[in-house]
């Protein structure tokens, strides 16, 4: 396994610039993994060795040491250098990950109440396709989900009914008197033919007027 990993297959870990922190640390930590060298992020520090101590314990120092100095190396390599003044120095690879994981975790709330709010007031205008604005929806949903703030399917079907303008009230009514819920997919699909049916609609009144005209 480590052979696969060797060489150049670490510049296949992002750097970290704010916007990637779980796919970096997911990608340094399988990085590590496969290259042998998490043995200082699973295991913490064993004492230090003295003169007295036996050849093994001084071996299991020396494995843990070399870990914990070529996986803050390999960390360091791959962070913004406009991150990386934020971050307190820590000697201990730990430590430092779990510096790392402070200092986003209050962006990645921010961001979650951003989006919330942005799903939540999001209102259909027509300028794109019906199909668009419940993918793009769908998109945030799936963002929220990333950052552990889960959705279920019957609440976001809820907030795209409620972002129809008045023009699909009939089609909302229509869905409210039933009792079985659809899926995502099923209300995707019901909108834009629902959408379909109301452009038809208005082609044929248009031509209605103009016929009496």
């Amino acid at each position: 396994m480590q052979s696969a990993f060797s060489n150049d297959s670490s510049s296949r870990i992002p750097i970290l610039n704010g916007d990637n922190y779980k796919e970096w640390k997911e990608k340094i930590l399988l990085y590590l993994g496969c290259m042998d060298l998490d043995l200082a992020i699973r295991e913490d520090e064993p004492p230090i060795v003295i003169a007295t101590g036996t050849h093994a314990e001084k071996a299991a120092y020396e494995r843990w040491e070399r870990s914990n100095r070529l996986s803050l190396m390999l960390i360091k390599s791959h962070i913004h250098k406009s991150i990386k003044g934020s971050i307190p120095e820590r000697h201990n690879v730990k430590d430092y990950l779990q510096a790392i994981e402070e200092q986003f975790s209050t962006s990645d709330k921010v961001l979650a109440g951003t989006l919330m709010k942005k799903l939540s007031s999001m209102r259909y205008n027509g300028t794109s396709g019906i199909r668009e604005h419940i993918m793009e929806m769908r998109d945030i949903s799936s963002q929220l989900g990333a950052l552990e703030v889960e959705l279920s399917e019957d609440f976001l079907v809820h907030l795209v009914l409620i972002s129809l303008p008045s023009q699909f009230g009939q089609f909302k009514i229509s869905y409210n008197t039933k009792k079985e819920k659809w899926s995502m997919n099923e209300l995707l699909t019901m909108c834009v033919q629902e959408e379909g049916r109301l452009k038809q609609e208005n082609l044929e009144s248009a031509h209605l007027v103009c016929q009496g005209k």
